[in-house]
């Protein structure tokens, strides 16, 4: 089957070890299933895993890919959830978490075998490829917001870095929540597509009209200040990523004094996806795309995500 896998990693050229070819198809397994993919989107964890962070020579190659959606042999419309090990299904009880790509070959493929109990019923009127955005960058949104921040209807949220895959979600969904969302970007194209969205867009740094209930974090070093100074007195900094580094000074101070809660998230539950994928079906939202590929075309659509440049989901269809 055609994939687009790693087969050797590099810190300082991490496309080089990338390969669009052929890789055997998943073999029968007990408690798991093989899915067609109809959609599957990219995700920062496949720049890190070309450059070696969290993937060992000794696993490789490797098929790149946390995010599907699809059908199985069945027919059943299902999308993937790629947390593998959190509740033993399919791997055992003591097995540690990891996400598909890591340890089990992921999603940019033709078919990605996972655990059976990790595949939810698409809700009806919901397309493969919406779908096969919200597993990973929807989903730490959902969580980030819903769940770290606990933000409900008429609170306040600042999203850093708007362009990104979590941050345009979080965007997306804050507003659709009835939110009051600010939305940082250095990019005025950006801020515009921020506004367009919903969002209330200013310059990273700029000065909030007021502090916010939760922020939504996944830049790190240059926005983390920013964000500390701009949530109210024991508000929630969610911190999903680091794009920019770790922080060169943590602002323990303003966090203790302010009683500040900061709150990592990574990704999310079975039950959280379900209810994404169930809120996205009845609002009618769209996650932003910035492409759609051929999955032949994963390098462009990598080099893309790389640079930084576009805003929303990049997509390949196998």
């Amino acid at each position: 089957m055609l994939a687009a896998y790693v087969a050797s990693t590099s810190a300082t050229d991490p496309f080089a070890g990338l390969v669009v070819g052929e890789r055997p198809a998943p073999e029968p397994r007990e408690h798991w299933t093989t899915v067609d993919v109809a959609a599957a989107s990219l995700n920062h964890h496949d720049l890190w895993s070309l450059r070696g962070v969290g993937l060992p020579d000794a696993l490789l190659p490797m098929i790149l890919g946390t995010d599907a959606a699809g059908t199985t042999a069945d027919g059943r419309r299902v999308l993937v959830h790629g947390v593998i090990g959190a509740d033993g299904h399919g791997v055992g009880p003591t097995e540690r978490r990891s996400l598909l790509s890591e340890r089990y070959p992921g999603t940019l493929a033709q078919q990605v075998s996972v655990p059976t109990a990790n595949l939810l019923d698409v809700p009806d009127g919901l397309d493969l490829t919406v779908a096969a955005c919200l597993p990973t960058a929807w989903l730490t949104a959902y969580s980030l917001l819903f769940r770290a921040c606990d933000l409900r209807p008429g609170d306040s949220v600042l999203v850093q870095g708007a362009g990104g895959g979590v941050a345009s979600a979080a965007i997306v969904l804050g507003v659709a929540a009835g939110l009051e969302v600010f939305a940082t970007s250095r990019s005025a194209a950006k801020r515009e597509r921020a506004t367009a969205l919903g969002a209330t867009a200013l310059e990273p740094g700029a000065r909030l009209p007021r502090r916010v209930d939760g922020v939504v974090e996944t830049v790190g070093r240059a926005t983390w200040r920013h964000s500390v100074s701009s949530v109210r007195p024991g508000g929630t900094v969610a911190v999903a990523g680091a794009t920019t580094g770790d922080p060169d000074a943590a602002e323990l101070t303003r966090i203790f004094f302010q009683e500040i809660r900061v709150q990592g998230v990574t990704m999310g539950t079975r039950d959280d996806l379900a209810a994404l994928a169930a809120f996205v079906a009845r609002t009618g939202i769209e996650p932003p795309m910035a492409e759609v590929l051929a999955l032949a075309d994963a390098e462009r659509g990598l080099r893309t995500l790389d640079a930084g440049d576009h805003f929303g989901k990049i997509v390949l269809q196998p």
